[in-house]
């Protein structure tokens, strides 16, 4: 987490300010910095441009979320067919390693979200030094924070055990609110940290940016429908349902726009593939994606996707979301257009096996790498259910879920569903929350469950595959069988050795 300090930071900030306006949010500033390179920054516009750089926020390369859960079916017979398309990534953070982890290069999402920190606490260390009006000023702030809570909440569900009386002392993760690079890295109780992300999240529930501008839903920013999104997912996940409740209805009062699979959805281009060329078997086969694939650098479709309340994506550097049996079955395979949609069937000849062939599916959302993660309107309805639901609204639960649900699946009786109790409608709810949002949110849910007062949503997470070591998988030995049990300490997961190195030892690696 360490980055060189310039003693005229405000040479490198108009740089990188400048760079941003020029790239990916020209249409949307309303002044660009000069070009040049002795000027200074002296105008929230600056700031402004700053923080309109989406392109430096939305992602979030979270393999944990991708790979460390039972959402991602990394089998034998898969890997058997053809080991080539699999990185040891998959194979270390699929079975929950502690050993070889640290030591993975590519590891970039701690340093990711402390870059984004890094440019909130910038925001904030220049505003009261440049010109604007106290509303401009305003609006920089709360946007600022949220960025910097958001990236926080994030961290500590992924390098922290969950947040509980019990552990509210072990390690959370370093504290940055200024950029000071003598300032200290230690990582902070984390209860601490959670402190650190409700104080920064009140300051960003000051914000008066409504979401929708002109006509126009501006998700890519920090407005009252994300923040409230966002709020109403950090007190699902402490377990607080009236609080999460309120965020979440709070959000859906400002917007409430769903996409309508029925009349929205649609197929995008094809891809044909020859498959076991030069055997008997030798056949074409052709792909049908979502038009949601179709463009890799063209923000179009993910900007026009009109169920974000905040812009923020899971980004998937090898292209395969492999969707477990498990949650396969989850789908109705014959009226939901999620799995019609979503779950591109053969996906596996585009990642090269072709030949021996093998048939199974990928997870496609934008591309084959992005899929959201940020708060949406579908995520408030669910959180909304499952907060009726736990609080014994049972049939509440069931008339919110179902507004979804209408939205997602062919019209028919199979729409509606119905729950003969309190803990019917909790189950319903969480299936129809893993049919919604795959790999981005089920880390984070298993975590909660495990940590919640009902013992009936537990998860314990198991996987049998091969032995390994750092850089090999052992397909000659017999595979075995890898667990993580609930009160696993795994659940924090390893910090890049990297780090502790780039601190000198400052940042302690998690204890197993």
């Amino acid at each position: 987490m360490k980055i060189r300090h310039k003693n005229k930071m405000h040479y490198w900030l108009l740089a990188v300010a400048t760079a941003f306006s020029l790239g990916s949010c020209k249409k949307f500033l309303n002044e660009k910095p000069n070009k040049t390179s002795s000027l200074e920054v002296t105008k929230a516009s600056q700031l402004d441009a700053l923080l309109n750089a989406y392109s430096s926020f939305y992602t979030e390369g979270n393999r944990t979320a991708i790979y460390g859960t039972d959402d991602f079916g990394f089998t034998t017979s898969l890997y058997n067919a053809r080991p080539g398309t699999f990185s040891m990534a998959a194979v270390l953070f699929g079975l929950w390693d502690i050993d070889y982890l640290p030591d993975d290069t590519r590891e970039v999402f701690w340093s990711g979200e402390y870059r984004k920190i890094f440019t909130a606490n910038m925001v904030l260390e220049y505003l009261p030094k440049v010109s604007g009006t106290e509303d401009e000023k305003a609006i920089l702030k709360a946007d600022a924070h949220f960025i910097r809570a958001y990236s926080y909440w994030v961290l500590a569900n992924t390098y922290c055990l969950p947040y509980t009386d019990a552990n509210k002392n072990e390690l959370g993760v370093p504290i940055k609110t200024g950029i000071s690079f003598e300032l200290p890295v230690e990582r902070q109780p984390l209860e601490k940290v959670y402190q650190q992300i409700e104080s920064d999240l009140a300051e960003a529930m000051k914000s008066p940016v409504l979401l929708v501008q002109n006509g126009k839903a501006r998700h890519w920013r920090a407005n009252k429908a994300g923040i409230n999104g966002f709020a109403a997912r950090y007190y699902l996940n402490r377990n607080n349902y009236a609080e999460a409740l309120k965020y979440a209805d709070a959000a859906l009062k400002e917007y409430n726009t769903l996409v309508d699979y029925n009349t929205e959805m649609r197929y995008g281009r094809d891809q044909t593939i020859t498959i076991d060329a030069g055997t008997p078997n030798a056949k074409t086969v052709t792909i049908k994606y979502p038009y949601t694939h179709d463009n890799q650098v063209d923000f179009t479709d993910m900007l026009g996707w009109k169920e974000f309340l905040y812009f923020r994506m899971l980004n998937h550097e090898s292209w395969w979301y492999v969707p477990s049996q498990e949650l396969l079955a989850l789908y109705d395979q014959t009226h939901d257009l999620r799995y019609r949609y979503h779950m591109v069937k053969g996906y596996s000849y585009d990642r090269g096996m072709t030949k021996p062939s093998y048939d199974y599916p990928g997870y496609i959302f934008f591309f084959k790498d992005r899929i959201p993660s940020g708060p949406t309107v579908a995520e408030m309805l669910l959180i909304k259910a499952e907060c009726q639901a736990r609080t014994n609204l049972p049939n509440d639960a069931m008339l919110t879920l179902n507004q979804l649900r209408a939205k997602r699946m062919e019209p028919g009786d199979w729409v509606n569903l119905s729950a003969a109790d309190k803990a019917d409608a909790i189950k319903k709810v969480l299936q129809e929350r893993r049919r919604e949002m795959p790999f981005s949110q089920r880390w984070f849910d298993i975590r909660r469950f495990n940590n919640n007062e009902d013992p009936a949503d537990d998860v314990v997470l198991t996987k049998t595959f091969y032995p390994y070591t750092s850089a090999v998988v052992s397909t000659s030995e017999a595979p075995k069988v890898y667990s993580l049990p609930k009160d696993s300490r795994r659940f924090a997961v390893p910090i890049p050795r990297t780090e502790i190195i780039s601190s000198n030892g400052v940042i302690v690696q998690n204890k197993y």
